[in-house]
């Protein structure tokens, strides 16, 4: 079995014209579950989750639109996943929780992209990386990866290791693998599950999401995986997925997790 359960419609439009072109996709590459989980910061209703300039400036959907597409797949015979992945935002977890409520999602993803009032991994923002402190800037990401896990609002982390993205590595391995273990240890105690995402691959750093060291904490500690691709068009629906079985394997999983309505299932890793 193979799960794809990150992807995007934001290049396109929230029509079951575009939507089926990623489900057509995901049928081509043989992957039985398949889920659309759209930026949370594109919807009005979460304007007062997260808002910044920059994320204000790309709200442009209703989640009324949303679920609409989702009954018009389903009622056209698509098998999609309903999710949403929402930045995952400190001092909001009222608020957090009262949006996941609103919907009948089948899975939510959390992700960080933001520490403070610096979004890590957005090409607008890449010169900070040479204005900030590494270490500080790893340190208060992998502290929003602990209270993600405890707020036990999600799912799935997205992009477990995101912060890597433009090649900015701490090189102490201890600093790193310290900031490893409570990341995995809060994960561990929490339903959430980490996905292998192949989306790194297309990023400067150029990597798989997780490094393969922190899945194997992952691994070891028991925590769930899936495996996503990130597609914010079609044709990355499933890519490399390959090389994330192959590193899942190698660190001893066998088993995926799936959703539906919230409901989670052990499968066979593919």
């Amino acid at each position: 079995m193979l799960t794809d359960y990150h992807n995007h419609l934001e290049r396109g439009a929230l029509t079951l014209d575009y939507l089926r072109q990623f489900t057509d996709a995901a049928v081509k590459k043989g992957i039985q579950h398949f889920g659309i989980s759209e930026h949370a910061y594109h919807f009005y209703q979460t304007k007062n989750i997260l808002s910044n300039p920059w994320v204000d400036a790309r709200r442009c959907y209703d989640m009324d639109d949303y679920v609409r597409l989702f009954h018009e797949a389903w009622d056209a015979g698509l098998d999609v996943k309903m999710s949403i992945e929402m930045d995952y935002t400190p001092g909001k977890h009222e608020e957090m929780a009262a949006f996941i409520r609103s919907y009948e999602f089948d899975y939510v993803i959390g992700s960080i992209h933001w520490v403070d009032d610096f979004g890590i991994d957005l090409a607008e923002y890449r010169h900070e990386w040479e204005r900030r402190d590494l270490y500080d800037t790893y340190r208060k990401y992998f502290d929003q990866v602990v209270t993600l896990a405890e707020s036990n609002l999600f799912d799935i982390i997205g992009h477990l290791d995101l912060v890597k993205i433009f090649k900015y590595v701490p090189e102490d391995e201890e600093f790193l693998l310290e900031q490893y273990d409570r990341a995995t240890t809060a994960l561990a105690n929490s339903k959430t599950c980490v996905e292998i995402s192949t989306a790194g691959l297309r990023k400067p750093v150029g990597e798989l999401y997780p490094d393969p060291r922190l899945l194997q904490m992952c691994y070891d500690k028991g925590i769930p995986i899936v495996l996503s691709s990130d597609a914010h068009v079609p044709e990355h629906v499933g890519a490399d997925f390959d090389k994330a079985v192959e590193l899942a394997r190698s660190v001893g999983y066998t088993e995926l997790m799936t959703f539906s309505k919230g409901e989670r299932k052990a499968v066979p890793l593919g």
